[in-house]
């Protein structure tokens, strides 16, 4: 067997489609790494700016995201896609240089790093938002089953090679330092970009949408069109996109549950910054490890055997198992345990499964509704979760039991997940049966 038939063997990826699957790898590694550079640095800045506060911090990102939403519509209405995908990026490339010479000449912290946290988590949530709607553009529905987990697990890289680099150098350069570090990887991503752009072109390959046939040459010469806020509109039009905001919310809630305990359990054992930050870099490390072997070696192959709809509900039912384990044994070691498993989990079956949501769609709704949920119903999540969790504690509740009451939740969300899988697969079928007819 030559090497080519032994690649596509193992990772079930066809000779013409090498070129587009590296270069996303790329995109996506480069992307997470910019990230996971000043992820541990955002963390310890929560943690600076006080864990009683944290609500307030993501109530500052929530409201920021809203205020996004026109603007990424009336960007994505006006320009064509090889215009507005790289402006997104440079933009925050610049936000990054202004971060650099802020934190080099102002002393006081407390104020900047609860800015620096509501900006990282914007920066996050939006960036990787059109990553993968790019991809759900680029990609068929046949395609997205063999590759979206490969091209995770670009990501994964990405997000191994940053804490790592973080651990290694923040103390030898200093933390400053880094941003330009997390700028200059975001110039590869931006790179990668124009490449698969020309990839397309060069291909030239006719999708067909759920009404008209396209080809990509024409996505990247046109606008969308649309009014700033329809991805709003197109949300609220759409059962099916209305059951993925309720998925992201449980998503969101048990998420951010499991963040505010993992802050709170940090901050009582480690006292000064640079052991604060090294903590959460070895625990990004150790996640991605997981998370890298996943999707490589299962993912794909889990969704090939068993399905969209079990794939999807996989993580939410772990999830209840460690809430119920850290409910009988609260504490450091328990909570490590549930957060690598969820985040690896996450990274490696729940994301690439929950993008595959999003193929069978409309370009518009790929990119404009996609974006919304993305970013605003997802912080929208995490506020609600914040004050929920304040308000348990107010009321009494421990680790133990909002761990207990967190079982039921995940049980929902697992349920939920199977549904909207079997409604993806639906969809699918409807659209190749409009492909017969045309």
């Amino acid at each position: 067997m030559n090497n080519t038939g032994l690649a596509t063997k193992l990772t079930m990826v066809r000779a013409d489609e090498w070129p587009p699957l590296l270069w996303s790898f790329c995109y996506f590694l480069s992307l997470l790494c910019a990230y996971y550079i000043i992820r541990p640095m955002r963390d310890e800045m929560g943690v600076a700016g006080g864990v009683e506060n944290l609500q307030w911090l993501f109530t500052a990102t929530f409201i920021t995201m809203l205020l996004l939403v026109p603007i990424f519509g009336w960007i994505t209405s006006r320009y064509p896609r090889k215009i507005f995908l790289p402006v997104i990026y440079y933009f925050f490339i610049s936000n990054l240089l202004v971060f650099f010479l802020i934190f080099e000449s102002v002393t006081e912290r407390v104020y900047m790093a609860r800015i620096f946290f509501v900006w990282a988590s914007v920066f996050n949530l939006f960036a990787v938002s059109v990553f993968w709607s790019f991809m759900t553009d680029l990609f068929s529905e046949e395609q997205s089953k063999r590759l979206f987990s490969l091209i995770a697990a670009g990501g994964t890289c990405g997000a191994l090679l940053g804490p790592a680099l973080t651990a290694l150098l923040v103390t030898p350069l200093g933390a400053n330092n880094l941003l330009l570090l997390s700028a200059a990887l975001l110039c590869l991503s931006v790179f990668s970009i124009k490449q698969l752009s020309q990839w397309r072109t060069t291909t030239g390959i006719t999708k067909l949408t759920n009404t008209t046939h396209t080809t990509d040459n024409q996505a990247d010469d046109e606008p969308l069109g649309g009014s700033i806020l329809a991805g709003i509109r197109l949300v609220i039009q759409s059962p099916y996109l209305l059951g993925i905001c309720l998925l992201m919310l449980f998503f969101t809630t048990l998420a951010t549950f499991l963040y505010f305990q993992q802050a709170q359990i940090i901050q009582d054992h480690f006292s000064d910054r640079e052991s604060r930050t090294a903590v959460f870099a070895l625990v990004d490390f150790a996640t991605n490890a997981l998370t890298l072997i996943l999707q490589v070696f299962i993912a794909a192959r889990l969704i090939d055997k068993f399905g969209l709809p079990v794939v999807l509900s996989v993580v939410p039912i772990l999830l209840a198992v460690g809430f119920g384990a850290l409910a009988l044994a609260p504490g450091l070691a328990a909570i490590v345990v549930v957060q690598t498993i969820r985040r690896a989990g996450n990274y490696a079956i729940m994301r690439p499964a929950r993008e595959m949501l999003y193929v069978v769609l409309e370009r518009e709704k790929k990119y404009k509704a996609k974006n919304f949920i993305d970013t605003s119903v997802y912080r929208a999540g995490d506020v609600i979760s914040a004050w929920a969790y304040t308000g348990l504690q107010a009321i009494g509740l421990g680790l133990a039991g909002i761990a207990l009451l967190s079982v039921p939740l995940a049980l929902i969300w697992a349920k939920l997940c199977h549904s909207l899988g079997k409604q993806k697969l639906q969809l699918a079928e409807k659209n190749a049966n409009k492909v017969e007819e045309v």
